[in-house]
């Protein structure tokens, strides 16, 4: 039996507890999974092991017991095969994120997706719509960076070949699974195959010993998987400008120096370091290409000074550049000393400024003492 696994400290929703993002809950077609304001809790007897929540995950904080979208990359680029079927190679196709169609059919040149049997199936509801807006997605970006590769859907229902295997032979199977090497594995295995044994939802929460992974910057697999395939392809010779709206896996972002409150939780909690700063907190970089639109950073931002773009430039594929949102003037505290980011011509940090209107308070000191 094979289950869906969350890695709690991968999940955006565990940077901050005003994330929105529900596209696992939203993708599911059996409601396995269910969020009720934190962590995705799981139902795994209800999971049938599709992979749709993980094509969707920004993060791939979610990940199949059986499948690896990372190994079967590998493996199928390096392959003759152009074919991708749920009945050949894969469990679903949704298991697939735009990003590893868009790095698949840059280095194959082009692949087929069997849609062949989704007429009829329990789970096509939810995620033929998906495969479909992938594919077309797909293609969009693909036709931007005038690369002749296309994502065909056909209807072709592939069956495979029927194998008789013995008793014999699964005897033999058994036997050699059960060596000294593989021990851990089987043990590994049925610990998990005990874990999902339930009917009822598990909740997912942050143990104390994972907290320190809530501070690291990663960047998924999927991005690097797009990245190493787009260093192979030939550069267009044009870079357009596409309708972001049409992009679900990155963005380009514009900023209102305005609004900002230069309260930092936008580039603390954004989860690759798309969003960064320096030493000095002086200033708001943005790296588009590592942006996986996780929408975090938007979520967190309570004065709105973050906001999408409606456009993307190609060139951020090929030519990646870092881009500055804005630049703070950072100065000394005149009460404490510290450094801080200084708006409006501020002379004291936040903390004093409110010691100072704390101890005012106290004292009965109003505006009207001094007139």
């Amino acid at each position: 039996m094979a289950a869906i696994a969350l890695n709690p400290s991968a999940c955006v929703r565990s940077l901050a507890k005003f994330s929105e993002c529900r596209k696992c809950e939203v993708i599911c077609p059996t409601n396995a999974i269910v969020i009720d304001g934190g962590l995705p809790a799981i139902n795994f007897a209800q999971c049938v092991a599709c992979g749709g929540c993980a094509g969707v995950c920004p993060s791939e904080a979610l990940s199949l017991d059986d499948f690896s979208a990372t190994e079967f990359f590998f493996e199928f680029a390096g392959s003759d095969e152009s074919l991708i079927s749920c009945r050949k190679n894969v469990p679903c196709i949704s298991v697939f994120s735009v990003e590893h169609i868009i790095g698949l059919a840059t280095l194959k040149g082009g692949m087929t997706f069997d849609m062949g049997h989704c007429d009829g199936c329990d789970i096509a509801h939810k995620c033929q719509p998906q495969i479909e807006a992938n594919a077309e997605e797909a293609n969009y970006i693909l036709d931007a960076m005038e690369n002749s590769a296309t994502v065909v859907l056909e209807n072709i229902a592939y069956m495979p070949e029927e194998t008789i295997e013995t008793p014999e032979g699964e005897r033999r199977d058994f036997f050699r699974a059960l060596t000294l090497k593989n021990a851990a594995t089987a043990k590994h295995k049925f610990d998990r195959e005990v874990e999902i044994a339930t009917d009822e939802l598990v909740e997912h929460t942050i143990t104390n010993d994972k907290i320190a992974l809530l501070k690291q910057k990663g960047i998924p697999d999927k991005r690097k998987l797009l990245f190493t395939a787009l260093k192979r392809a030939e550069k267009p010779s044009t870079y357009y400008v596409v309708d972001a709206t049409e992009l679900s896996f990155t963005s380009q972002k514009l900023f209102d120096e305005e609004k900002c409150t230069a309260c930092q939780m936008c580039y603390r909690v954004c989860p690759t370091g798309s969003l960064t700063s320096n030493v000095r907190n002086s200033k708001i970089d943005f790296d588009p290409f590592l942006c996986i639109k996780c929408h975090i950073c938007h979520d967190v931002c309570e004065p709105d000074a973050l906001t999408l773009s409606d456009s993307y430039n190609v060139k951020e594929f090929f030519e990646p550049s870092v881009q500055n949102l804005v630049t703070f003037n950072v100065k000394s505290c005149d009460e404490c000393g510290r450094l801080f980011t200084s708006l409006q011509g501020k002379k004291m940090c936040y903390q004093c400024e409110c010691e100072e209107e704390e101890a005012r308070e106290l004292w009965g000191i109003t505006d009207d003492t001094y007139r």
